[in-house]
């Protein structure tokens, strides 16, 4: 059950209607960072998470989101709302009205098809989608991708308060932000009171490959460090000539029974590109200046 009540977590105090300041708050309200999908994904976690403390929390947290959703909508709809009366009603010069709404940056799609209220969208006019919750049912990875999410949103917050000129606006960003800390230091406690809880999932990995770094990519760069050096680590540099590590060729193999093969033989023989012929093409035949070498067209 879900009560509201209708006082903000923060109080928002706006200085004056900015359109365009508004197109970017957007971000923080229906963008892969914004509140709406930390809501959604530690509410989803925390339905179907069977520890009962992790499942407080989730919901805790899920919930202090929504309000904080209700803070950045309400953030849009005041630096819109000067614009948003004068498009309802029409109450200036069609090239006057233009230009309280044509201010860059989504402001006028914000008002055109969204009348002023805050809207579903990043601030680039992206609709919200269900694919920016990346929850995956396993605890101890879906509270690293929480940590992740958390340090995100509060880099997007650092962003919008460092362009924000409205010092009220500004206020409430930086209480927003700060709360991206607070929730990133919980999920940190939730995973670190799990025993054992790396690497992710129960199946343990193969020790073979465990400590194993593969120098992949040589050349000017080349760097050590606690990543790849010390007794943890194995450094193997990788080289033109390398075995596959598990042995064998290399080559891919399958095995399909006798009309399996016999149909896979058929279409790759009737599929067969000669390599004794140099067909002239549609691009040979519309050559013109700068087209390169042709195949001459008798």
């Amino acid at each position: 059950m879900f009560m509201h009540n209708k006082n903000l977590m923060y109080t928002v105090r706006v200085a004056e209607p900015d359109p365009k300041l508004a197109s970017l708050m957007l971000e923080q309200f229906g963008g892969p960072q914004g509140e709406l999908a930390a809501a959604l994904r530690y509410f989803t976690q925390g339905l179907s998470d069977e520890d009962p403390g992790r499942k407080d929390m989730l919901i805790d947290i899920a919930t202090e989101e929504l309000s904080h959703l209700e803070i950045i909508g309400s953030i849009v709809a005041m630096l819109t709302k000067g614009v948003k009366g004068k498009l309802a009603e029409g109450a200036e010069e069609v090239t006057d009205l233009y230009a309280d709404i044509a201010k860059g940056n989504g402001s006028h799609t914000l008002a055109l098809l969204y009348g002023g209220g805050p809207a579903l969208t990043n601030s680039a006019g992206q609709l919200w989608t269900g694919g920016y919750i990346d929850s995956i049912g396993e605890p101890t990875a879906d509270l690293r991708s929480n940590i992740a999410a958390e340090s995100r949103a509060k880099i997007i917050y650092e962003r919008l308060i460092n362009i924000t000129p409205d010092p009220g606006v500004k206020d409430a960003l930086t209480f927003l932000m700060t709360r991206e800390i607070a929730h990133q230091k919980m999920f940190e406690k939730a995973l670190y009171s799990i025993d054992n809880n790396f690497p992710p999932g129960k199946l343990p990995g193969n020790p073979e490959y465990t400590d194993k770094y593969y120098n992949m990519s040589q050349g000017d760069g080349d760097m050590r460090g606690p990543w790849n050096q010390g007794e943890q680590w194995e450094f193997v540099n990788v080289t033109p000539d390398q075995a596959p590590v598990s042995g064998g060729d290399g080559n891919p193999s399958v095995r399909l029974a006798a009309e399996e093969m016999k149909a896979v033989n058929e279409a790759a023989k009737r599929t067969m590109s000669r390599t004794d012929v140099n067909p002239v093409t549609g691009a040979d035949l519309g050559a013109g200046p700068g087209s390169g070498k042709m195949t001459p067209v008798k």
